[in-house]
């Protein structure tokens, strides 16, 4: 059974757009642009603590396999200037404290301009806990780590089985949003991998969208995992490619009873409210005192003005999401749903630890913690409205870098899913 090289195709559900404007905007205006960016230093290095225990369940599962591992930077891969952003970058109720400490840093003070630091003191002093959507590594704990995300590339793991599955029941069957009588497959190895069935009779909007949200990401990942598949190992190379096999058995209509189309239809859905995110916080990020920190100057200069163009070109979609259909009734009740909304992502986002697959876990805490920036972004509309013109008083809302760089490579994956269902396509129509 051979899938179609129209898999999907038309107008999406919940927003007035379809999949060909999604894949001409992506894969010619922003892909190309986004992938440069994501190459720069200050977006390839991510610092994770992938040693947190399972909150949830004793977990004994860790993957043995070599293709888990993930190889950290050593101290001096990673640019002393993301280093000292990093370091500073804690949230503290007295922004003067933290300057204090920077001037003590003589050796590193000397190369920050008055700029710099005063962004420093920006984002030191913006304590933003209670509108996260996710949970977030402490960056100060000696068991977080920079990884290099280029040198570490999400790809099929052989991670499989009971404790893969284990992982996505959890996020499915107890914190997802949906119809209870959707179930997902009782047998861990029959159809481990595929996402449930979009059956969402009598949701409201909003719990709607979560568990497309959810839904989307499953097969954001599942579409990376079949286009950088272990085809060949042997002793003198690995070859690494698109496996149609694979791919088919998670998004054929046939194989998955009609519902792999859903499936990729959700992954369009999270393309546009994470599109919709980065349109939203272009303003924060063109205020002159916000600042790419690398300790290069020039470079970081040029960062900066690639960053706010890619942002301009993701504003300039002409069918964007509209957010303010969400949580738009009455406000008591709107409220009470927006925080169980956050909780349950948040839960989710702590799951990743759980992850026995340490290369798969770097990944999809990374991915879970750019959608819970996304959602932060999206619903926190009036802060970002209301920032002050002067970079001298204190903002109303700002990211951490640790949550900026979430939130460019999470949509980097999505973006990537997006242009590789092209080349599935392409492949699909070969064997026609």
């Amino acid at each position: 059974c051979l899938l179609t090289s129209d898999f999907v195709t038309g107008s999406l559900d919940d927003c007035a757009c379809d999949v060909e404007t999604i894949d001409t905007f992506n894969n010619e205006q922003l892909f190309p642009k986004l992938q440069k960016l994501l190459e720069s230093d200050y977006f390839r290095f991510y610092k994770v603590n992938l040693n947190k225990p399972c909150p949830f369940w004793k977990d004994n599962s860790l993957c043995g396999q070599k293709n888990c591992a993930v190889i950290p930077c050593t101290p001096n891969e990673v640019p002393e200037g993301i280093k000292t952003n990093d370091h500073h970058n804690m949230y503290s109720a007295e922004a003067n404290q933290e300057c204090e400490k920077a001037e003590k840093l003589g050796a590193v003070n000397s190369s920050l301009s008055e700029e710099t630091r005063q962004s420093l003191r920006e984002w030191s002093k913006h304590d933003d806990e209670a509108e996260r959507f996710c949970v977030i590594d402490d960056e100060e704990s000696p068991d977080s780590q920079y990884v290099d995300l280029l040198l570490n590339p999400e790809r099929f793991t052989g991670y499989k089985g009971p404790e893969a599955w284990q992982i996505w029941n959890s996020i499915y069957e107890e914190n997802c949003f949906k119809p209870y009588t959707v179930k997902r497959p009782l047998n861990p190895m029959s159809a481990y991998s595929g996402n449930l069935p979009d059956l969402l009779p009598g949701q409201c909007v909003e719990k709607r969208a979560f568990f497309r949200l959810v839904s989307g990401l499953h097969s954001s990942i599942n579409i990376h995992l079949s286009a950088r598949f272990l085809l060949d190992d042997n002793w003198y190379e690995k070859k690494w490619g698109h496996n149609v096999s694979e791919f088919q058995q998670r998004f054929d209509a046939q194989l998955t009873n009609g519902e792999g189309p859903k499936r990729l239809r959700n992954l369009y859905f999270l393309y546009l409210i994470e599109l919709r995110a980065l349109a939203k916080i272009l303003p924060v990020l063109q205020r002159p005192s916000f600042q790419l920190y690398t300790g290069q100057s020039v470079q970081d200069q040029q960062l900066k003005l690639q960053l706010i163009e890619l942002l301009q070109v993701a504003k300039s979609f002409p069918l964007h999401f509209d957010e303010t259909t969400l949580f738009a009734g009455n406000k008591e009740e709107a409220a009470t749903l927006k925080e169980d909304f956050r909780l349950t992502f948040r839960n989710i986002s702590r799951i990743m630890d759980c992850v026995g697959c340490f290369k798969c876990r770097l990944w999809g805490k990374l991915q879970t913690q750019g959608l819970g920036t996304v959602l932060k972004i999206l619903f926190s509309e009036r802060q970002i409205e209301a920032l002050p013109k002067s970079s001298n008083s204190r903002p109303t809302f700002q990211l951490s870098r640790q949550e900026l760089v979430s939130l460019l490579n999470a949509f980097g994956r999505i973006s990537t899913s997006i242009r590789e269902l092209e080349n599935f396509r392409s492949l699909l129509s070969m064997v026609r």
